[in-house]
């Protein structure tokens, strides 16, 4: 406040120092003629031949007419006496500042006001799609951020204002009003004329979005139903409805913003222009593994070498998907750790997916196990024990039966292999876990010791 009170102080003597020296300005002014919209527009016709645009013609007349008007008021009250305009000054100065402190008192009782709620819990966190983007208190402060920064911009126009109406009373100070109020009505008036002439571009552009906003809603409706099966497109997966509609999606906005580029406020320009390029050629540098591995994404994408919740072996880690989008895909794995892989990366290695051997037309995914014995037990026998042990393991297929293999035949033992049917891969480990013990137990009943003996040769020196 006590800045307003110093801006008040200031404006009463400087007018009133001002307003002392107008004896001084005799000078007498050229008579002036009243100047009406009709007029202008006439005038302005008459010194052109050229076509104009009478939009234009007329906003930059009636700006004219206004300045007029506010000038003739001036010239009618310089015909009161100067005690009586002295003190119409000092009225005004008084009152702006009444004004000014009300507004500001106002502003803080407001504040006050805010900050009482906010106690209450009556403000509650900004969200954006369940994400917490700004607690209360977070809020508070943003809000009075602005009230702050309001009351800052009511008082400066208040002060703009009051400035040059004060100095247009006074011969001595009319010319710094007139300067003023063409700092305030230049500023006004071209925004105005520009914003009247760039109308028919803005439609155009609204109509642009407006086309472009409907278009991807009917794509997205579309991308829905092949999502839900609703809607069957021969050889097209229902999993690249999704992708596809992002990359229309992606597609149709540039080509959006490639057509309102021109009728852009500004476009023209070569500052916008070079801004334009410096903005690309940072993207372009800066993102070269992004757009690898967002290429590299669309590539997995339409390969479909996995979906989510699918058990995957990728790089010697193995675990189950559960985010695949077009920069990463993340595995989860038996341990409950979380491996992120970039798509470029994936799109140069090895895959394998457990869950395709699953699907319904599949026989189910093999899972096998070895073990070695002696060739004093009969090979008949070592086979009648894995078998049994694999059709008594839990989510084992009994059909197709389980088979056995010798892989080796070594010095002193042969090995044999236990292959058998799961369709539940996501239990592998425990399905593991039962056929070890069920193999143990199945040689344990036979009094079969499944350690294999090892020999070798040692020569004494004499």
């Amino acid at each position: 406040m006590r800045g307003i009170l110093i801006f008040v102080v200031f404006l009463l003597a400087f007018t009133y120092s001002f307003a002392q020296d107008e004896a001084e300005f005799n000078v007498p002014e050229a008579p002036t003629e009243e100047v009406t919209l009709e007029d202008a527009v006439t005038e302005t016709n008459e010194v052109t031949e050229e076509p104009v645009n009478e939009t234009a013609v007329k906003t930059d007349a009636a700006v004219d007419v206004i300045s007029s008007a506010s000038f003739a008021i001036i010239r009618h009250e310089e015909e009161r006496p100067f005690l009586h305009r002295l003190g119409f000054a000092f009225a005004i100065i008084v009152c702006a500042g009444l004004l000014i402190r009300l507004i500001w008192f106002l502003f803080k009782r407001l504040e006050r006001n805010i900050e009482n709620n906010a106690g209450k819990e009556k403000i509650k966190p900004f969200y954006i799609h369940k994400f917490k983007l700004l607690t209360s208190n977070q809020v508070v402060q943003v809000i009075e951020v602005f009230l702050r920064f309001l009351k800052y911009i009511v008082t400066a126009v208040m002060m703009i204002i009051t400035i040059p109406v004060v100095f247009s009373f006074f011969r001595a100070t009319r010319n710094i009003s007139s300067a003023l109020f063409g700092y305030i009505l230049n500023p006004l008036k071209e925004v105005g004329t520009g914003a009247l002439h760039y109308i028919p571009n803005l439609i155009r552009i609204i109509i642009f979005i407006l086309i472009t906003h409907y278009v991807i809603k009917g794509l997205k409706f579309l991308s829905d139903q092949i999502n839900k099966g609703k809607l069957k497109i021969p050889g097209f997966y229902s999993d690249w409805a999704s992708p596809t509609y992002k990359i229309l999606q992606v597609l149709l906005w540039a080509f959006t913003v490639a057509i309102i580029y021109p009728y852009l406020p500004g476009s023209d320009s070569m500052a916008f222009q070079g801004v334009s390029v410096f903005i690309g050629l940072i993207f372009s540098i800066g993102s070269t593994s992004a757009i690898g591995n967002l290429v590299a994404g669309l590539v997995i994408t339409y390969m479909r070498p996995f979906k989510i919740g699918d058990r995957v072996n990728i790089k010697d880690i193995t675990g189950f998907v559960v985010e695949k989008n077009l920069m990463v895909v993340r595995l989860k794995t038996h341990k409950n750790e979380y491996v992120t892989f970039p798509n470029l990366s994936i799109l140069s290695s090895n895959i394998i997916n457990y869950n395709t051997s699953s699907d319904d037309d599949e026989e189910g995914l093999i899972i096998f196990a070895e073990v070695t014995f002696g060739y004093s037990t009969p090979w008949q026998t070592v086979h009648d024990i894995l078998i049994n042990a694999a059709l008594a393991t839990e989510y084992v297929q009994k059909s197709p039966k389980p088979f056995v293999l010798q892989t080796k035949l070594d010095d002193f033992y042969a090995c044999y292999q236990i292959n058998c049917y799961t369709k539940n891969v996501s239990k592998i480990p425990k399905i593991y876990t039962l056929l070890f013990e069920n193999i143990q137990t199945g040689f344990k009943e036979n009094n079969l010791d499944m350690t294999s003996a090892h020999y070798r040769i040692i020569s004494k020196e004499k």
